[in-house]
């Protein structure tokens, strides 16, 4: 699922491509925008929120999408073989004289008022790669159910946004907790979140993330050599996620 950082990447490669041209192509293949043209429309700006990509356009329009698991936005050059999947998975194309954008298995796709954005994106908490960042609220955020697992918590988008399932395992490991203690035990809390954001900052502008035990399970931990381990927990959506842990690091009883 990508996270704060591969959206913000995302949205920079979007901008570059789009921003400041004329679109001379729209088409958005959901059957509630099938009729929208944006064509002869300026983009104005793409902007990341959380894990949400707003493309800001001429006359007070934003289209709005999420890529949640596999979704993802391609852009070629005229001429350019397009290589992001079948036809039939595209959702969207935006195209002008030098770059097409092709929005590949977006689950989330609408057409919105500039001005309405809050709907879509109104009950984000502050995002860890945006202007509105704002670490004391997203540490009470954080705190206000003392009881919740610290992995859930720290991938709800309510309390903060940007942090998924990589970075909750990430953030855990730095913190030598294991992601299923409570988050009124955490202690020092505070480092939560300046540690969310020191992941997101430091991987925003690399071509390839810095992970240190997510997807390693049965390796050795790189702190003390310990096999690392993994299970599932619940997301805020309920959903099983696969966790990962070093058991001398991140002592924790037995599951």
């Amino acid at each position: 699922m990508p996270e704060g950082d591969t959206i913000y990447q995302a949205a920079r490669r979007l901008h570059t491509a789009l921003a400041g041209e004329v679109l001379t192509r729209s088409d958005l293949r959901v059957p509630r925008f099938a009729t929208a043209d944006l064509t002869g429309r300026t983009v104005l700006d793409v902007t990341p929120r959380g894990k949400h990509l707003l493309t800001r356009i001429e006359g007070g329009l934003t289209l709005h999408s999420h890529l949640r698991m596999d979704g993802s936005w391609r852009i070629f050059r005229p001429g350019e073989r397009w290589n992001g999947g079948p036809s039939h998975q595209i959702r969207a194309i935006l195209a002008n004289a030098e770059h097409t954008a092709v929005g590949y298995r977006l689950p989330v796709l609408e057409l919105l008022r500039t001005r309405d954005e809050s709907k879509a994106v109104g009950h984000l908490g502050p995002d860890l790669l945006g202007p509105d960042w704002d670490a004391e609220t997203a540490l009470r955020n954080l705190l206000a159910e003392p009881d919740r697992p610290v992995g859930e918590a720290l991938l709800d988008q309510r309390n903060l946004a940007g942090v998924g399932n990589v970075f909750k395992s990430e953030i855990c490991f730095a913190l030598r907790i294991v992601p299923w203690l409570p988050v009124g035990e955490v202690p020092s809390p505070e480092r939560l979140v300046s540690t969310a954001k020191q992941f997101l900052e430091a991987n925003k502008d690399r071509p390839r993330r810095q992970t240190y035990i997510y997807g390693r399970a049965g390796r050795p931990c790189p702190r003390c050599r310990t096999a690392l381990r993994h299970t599932a927990q619940r997301d805020p959506s309920g959903r099983e996620r696969p966790t990962y842990w070093c058991p001398t690091c991140q002592p924790a009883p037995a599951l």
